[in-house]
């Protein structure tokens, strides 16, 4: 995840995330970094059949015509003549001309995959009403705080993918420093963000975790050594608040 990077720090923070294993790079229009990620990939000069390299249009580019204006301006900063995934980042204003537009990027492969983000369920149900094309990817607000458990099961009924955006919240609500996470962190010898990570993983959700630091980035990445247990994720159900750490 990028959010909140920008600058040499954005470049840097890519170009090391990279370099220590990530592929899955997040970004977005309202980000205002979309050349900083672009230059931190080519700075480590990996192949861009390596990554999977996502974006998404903001509000005031929705519509038909300022969507395609929008896309063509994200390729441009980011330096790759197509992306992996492109999502609409709010249910708001014309999502009609948006979906329209990217579906025709979708046809015409310089999108390999067209998604949305932060829809409900009547507001994906909308969408799936008028489209042939069904969105790939739902990303929203997910974490041990707000699991949305209703979210995942409608999801999972639609057959769209759910990715969890700040997975860790930010850290709000002592989330690096809850005991329940950590007790079941001390058995495996893991931290907190790693628990939480691997809680995404084994529910199937995609998370993409955001930091600036090398030291955490190589601390996110390191989870494929171990499984929770039913107890373990029986005890992280009862840390849900269900409700958003984001209020606007």
């Amino acid at each position: 995840g990028t959010s909140g990077l920008n600058g040499d720090v954005c470049k840097n923070c890519v170009n090391q995330a990279i370099s220590v294993g990530y592929r899955l790079i997040d970004t977005a229009t309202i980000y205002g970094n979309e050349e900083f990620v672009g230059a931190g990939i080519k700075l480590n000069g990996i192949s861009r059949d390596k990554l999977f390299i996502t974006s998404k249009v903001w509000v005031s580019d929705f519509g038909y015509e300022s969507t395609k204006k929008a896309f063509e301006i994200s390729l441009g900063k980011l330096q790759t003549d197509y992306l992996d995934l492109y999502l609409i980042h709010r249910p708001k204003g014309d999502v009609d001309g948006t979906w329209k537009a990217m579906m025709e990027f979708y046809k015409a492969g310089k999108i390999r995959a067209i998604g949305i983000s932060n829809f409900e369920y009547d507001h994906t149900k909308e969408l799936l009403s008028k489209s042939k094309i069904k969105p790939a990817v739902n990303q929203i607000e997910t974490h041990p705080f707000f699991q949305q458990h209703r979210a995942y099961a409608e999801l999972k009924a639609f057959e769209i993918q759910m990715e969890g955006w700040s997975p860790f919240a930010q850290g709000r609500n002592g989330m690096f420093t809850n005991e329940t996470i950590a007790k079941i962190g001390d058995k495996y010898g893991k931290t907190n963000a790693q628990v939480i990570l691997r809680w995404n993983m084994e529910r199937g959700i995609i998370a993409i975790p955001r930091t600036s630091k090398l030291a955490h980035m190589k601390e996110n990445i390191d989870i494929f050594d171990f499984e929770l247990s039913n107890e373990d994720m029986e005890l992280i159900k009862t840390l849900d608040l269900n409700k958003t750490q984001f209020p606007e």
